[in-house]
C-alpha cells in the first residue's frame, strides 16, 4: 500500500469512529445480583451494547467478567455488595426444605442484600455525582428488587430489565404480559405442556399462590424499601415508576417452552451468555481434552455451590462413581476438601464452562441444573445428569428429563448405585445425545442472534424515548379493570335493573288486573242486589 492509500485508510477509520461516537448512547447497567451466575447474563447484555459502540457504565456487586475487547468507552464500578456466601450454600444444600417453608428465609436474604447494595457508599456516591440526563437508558438486573426501578426516575430515563430466566409473575405484571394459567405452566411447578386436568389444577393453585399471596408479601416489602430509598417528596410513587419499564430482556427462548403469548415489550434473548465462537482453551486444558481417549465428563455445581458444601458422604459417593469410569473427569470443585485422588479426575476451582461444553469430546455434563448451565448444555448438544439443590433448578431438571436430554436426581436421597446407574445410562444410551443435539439445532435457528436483538431493541427504545407505543394497555389499568370487574359489575347492575323493572311492571299489571277484577266483581254484585 502506498502512502496516499494509507492516508485514505486512516481517514476512513477516523470517519467511522466519529460516526459511531455521534450515534453512541450513554447506557447505565445496574447489576446488584447476589449471585455470580446472574451477572454472567447481565454482563453479556452490557458487552453486546459496548461492542455495538455505546458508552456503557456498569455498577455491579461482583467482579467484571465482560471487560475485554471493548469497542467503546466502558466503565466498571465494583460495589462489593453482599453475595450468596458459603453459609447460604451450606444451608440450601444440606437442609433441603419445600419452597413454602424456605420462602421467608430466601426473600429476607434477597431484600436485605438488595437494600445493602443500594445503600453502599459507592452506590450513593455514584448517584450523588450523576444527575438527570447523564444516561439515555438504565438496564437493571432484576431479582425481586423492584424498588431499584427508582433509578429511572433519578436519571429521568427509560428502564430496561435484564432477567436470568423465563419471566415470573412480577415481571409479567409490570409489562402487562397475560398469565394464561389454563395452559401456561407456572415457572416453579416443573409442569410441561400440554397439561392434563390434574396438572392444570396444580398449576392454577400454584399461580393463585404466586399472584396473590407471594405477590402481596413482596409488594409490601418493596413499597417500604422504595419509600426509604426514593422519598416521596422527590420521586414519583412506585406505581408510576413501574410504567417506566420499556423492555424486558429475558434469558429464555420459546423453543424451550412453554408456548405462550407475549407482549412486544418482552424480548427473548435466550443464550445471550453463550459465545457464537468459543474462545481457545488454555493450552494445558486443550491438551487434556483433545487427548482424552474415552471422552470428557464435565462436572460443575454452578457458581454458588462448591464441593466443600456437600456432605462428606455425598462427596465420597460422587468420587467413587466418577473415579471408576474410563472417561476423563473435569471437576469444578473448589480449592479444598477433595474427596479423593484418581488418575482420571482433574479438580479445578474455576473452568471456562461455555468453551468446555463446546468441545466435541465432552460426553456428559453433571450439573446442578441452573438455567445458565442447562441452556449452555442444550446449545452445545451435551446430555446431562442433574443434581438440583434450590430455586429453579428442580423445575429445570424436570424439564430436561421430560424432554429426554438427561436424568434428574434428588440430592437428599441420592445413593451410589442410583448415581452410577444414571451416569452410565446417559453415557451409553445414544437417545439422550440425539435428543439434545436435535434440540440444539432448533435452539440455534433464529433470524438474529441474541446480541443482535439486544443491540437493535435497546437502540430502538432509546431512539423512541422509551418506546411508549410498545407498552401494553394493561400497564395503565387497575387490577379490577384488567379483569373487567368494573364491566362485569356494570352489566350485572344493568341486568339486575332490567329484571327488577320487569318484575315491577309484572307486579303492577297484576295489581291493576286484580283491582279491575275486584271492581268488576263489586259492580256485578250490586247489579244482582238491584
Amino acid at each position: 500500500m502506498n502512502f496516499l492509500g494509507f492516508v485514505f485508510v486512516i481517514i476512513g477509520y477516523v470517519c467511522v469512529a466519529l460516526i459511531q461516537n455521534n450515534e453512541a448512547s450513554r447506557i447505565l447497567g445496574v447489576f446488584p445480583s447476589p449471585s455470580k451466575s446472574h451477572l454472567l447474563i447481565h454482563s453479556a447484555v452490557a458487552k453486546a451494547l459496548a461492542d455495538a459502540g455505546h458508552d456503557v457504565t456498569v455498577l455491579a456487586t461482583t467482579s467484571d467478567d465482560a471487560q475485554a475487547h471493548r469497542n467503546a468507552p466502558y466503565t466498571f464500578v465494583g460495589i462489593e455488595g453482599p453475595m450468596f456466601d458459603n453459609a447460604f450454600a451450606q444451608e440450601m444444600v444440606n437442609r433441603p426444605l419445600p419452597l413454602y417453608r424456605r420462602l421467608n428465609y430466601i426473600l429476607e436474604q434477597i431484600f436485605t442484600m438488595a437494600n445493602e447494595t443500594m445503600n453502599h457508599e459507592k452506590m450513593l456516591q455514584f448517584l450523588h455525582s450523576h444527575k438527570a440526563g447523564d444516561f439515555d437508558v438504565v438496564i437493571l438486573g432484576y431479582f425481586m428488587n423492584d424498588f431499584m426501578l427508582g433509578m429511572g426516575a433519578h436519571f429521568q430515563c427509560p428502564i430496561i430489565l435484564s432477567f436470568m430466566v423465563q419471566p415470573i409473575f412480577p415481571i409479567n405484571r409490570m409489562i402487562g404480559n397475560p398469565a394464561e394459567t389454563s395452559y401456561v405452566p407456572n415457572r416453579f411447578t416443573g409442569l410441561k405442556q400440554p397439561m392434563r386436568f390434574w396438572a392444570r389444577v396444580k398449576n392454577y393453585l400454584s399461580s393463585l399462590f404466586e399472584q396473590h399471596i407471594l405477590a402481596a408479601i413482596v409488594e409490601w416489602k418493596v413499597q417500604r424499601m422504595y419509600r426509604y430509598n426514593f422519598p416521596p417528596d422527590r420521586y414519583p410513587p412506585l406505581e408510576e415508576v413501574y410504567k417506566n419499564v420499556s423492555l424486558v430482556l429475558t434469558n429464555h427462548h420459546f423453543s424451550q417452552g412453554p408456548i405462550r403469548p407475549n407482549v412486544p415489550a418482552l424480548l427473548e434473548i435466550g443464550g445471550i451468555q453463550i459465545k457464537e465462537q468459543p474462545d481457545p482453551l488454555p493450552e494445558d486444558l486443550a491438551k487434556i481434552m483433545d487427548s482424552a481417549k474415552h471422552g470428557i465428563i464435565y462436572f460443575s455445581l454452578g457458581t454458588n455451590v462448591q464441593g466443600s458444601n456437600l456432605s462428606k458422604e455425598k462427596a465420597k459417593m460422587i468420587f467413587n462413581v466418577l473415579s471408576s469410569l474410563p472417561q476423563t473427569v473435569l471437576m469444578k470443585w473448589g480449592d479444598k476438601d477433595f474427596p479423593g485422588e484418581a488418575a482420571n479426575i482433574i479438580y479445578k476451582s474455576w473452568l471456562p464452562q461455555d468453551d468446555i461444553l463446546a468441545h466435541p469430546n465432552v460426553k456428559l455434563f453433571i450439573t446442578h441444573g441452573g438455567q445458565g448451565s442447562v441452556v449452555e448444555s442444550q446449545y452445545h448438544g451435551v446430555p446431562m445428569v442433574g443434581i438440583p439443590f434450590f430455586g429453579d433448578q428442580h423445575s429445570n431438571m424436570a424439564n430436561v428429563e421430560k424432554s429426554g436430554f438427561g436424568i434428574g436426581l434428588k440430592y437428599a436421597t441420592l445413593n451410589e448405585n442410583e448415581l452410577r446407574a444414571s451416569v452410565l445410562e446417559v453415557l451409553n444410551n445414544p437417545k439422550y445425545r440425539e435428543n439434545v443435539q436435535r434440540f440444539s439445532k432448533l435452539y440455534r435457528d433464529r433470524p438474529m442472534s441474541p446480541r443482535q436483538l439486544v443491540s437493535y431493541w435497546v437502540d430502538y427504545v432509546i431512539r423512541h424515548k422509551g418506546a411508549k407505543h410498545m407498552q401494553s394497555p394493561a400497564v395503565h389499568m387497575s387490577w379490577w379493570e384488567l379483569h373487567s370487574l368494573d364491566v362485569i359489575g356494570f352489566l350485572v347492575a344493568v341486568l339486575t335493573g332490567v329484571v327488577w323493572l320487569l318484575v315491577f311492571l309484572v307486579k303492577l299489571l297484576c295489581c291493576r288486573g286484580r283491582k279491575a277484577s275486584a271492581s268488576k266483581a263489586v259492580k256485578n254484585e250490586k247489579k244482582k242486589k238491584a
